[in-house]
């Protein structure tokens, strides 16, 4: 179900003018998503950013097609957006289901089109895997990824809230 991994391309063109590339990440991107994954990371206040540490990580997702998956967004070879997502079984979601662990677009490219393109590609996949649920996280305060996520059919779970218990030092 997982072990598809041939680069996809899928261009498309921001309002700036110029041309996207968003494929599938491979280990060779870690490089390129280090410096955005840290950018997203300081935006939502997520602490311990530890370059080399979450360097192994992403090799490890992006290695593993059964963790889950990557896609990285390209403008004139610079890395500007990528969206990681993981595969959890949900017998409540009677399968398996993706969360979108990170989606990030570098600032100047908000409201252009990649971060939408990164989404529609991503469900796409995540229809072909066969999982039967998308969901992801928010900070409270992120009212503009929010209104992202409603304008594309996302909906608040009422009722619920997250909880999360750290299981092993730093």
């Amino acid at each position: 179900m997982f072990t598809d991994m041939r680069r996809r391309y899928t261009h498309c063109r921001p309002s700036g003018g110029s041309v996207t590339r968003i494929q599938r990440a491979t280990v060779r991107d870690v490089p390129a998503l280090l410096p955005l994954v840290a950018d997203y990371w300081n935006l939502e206040a997520i602490p311990r950013f530890e370059p080399q540490r979450v360097a192994v990580q992403l090799k490890r997702l992006l290695s593993e097609p059964s963790l889950g998956v990557g896609w990285i967004a390209i403008t004139e070879g610079v890395a500007v957006g990528y969206l990681l997502a993981v595969y959890v079984f949900s017998l409540e979601h009677l399968g398996i289901t993706a969360e979108i662990d990170e989606l990030f677009v570098l600032p100047s490219l908000r409201g252009s089109g990649v971060g939408a393109k990164l989404l529609e590609i991503a469900e796409s996949e995540f229809r072909r895997a066969r999982c039967t649920n998308v969901s992801l996280q928010l900070s409270r305060d992120n009212d503009s990824a929010r209104a992202f996520y409603h304008h594309r059919g996302y909906t608040d779970r009422s009722a619920y809230e997250l909880l999360d218990k750290p299981l092993q030092d730093g």
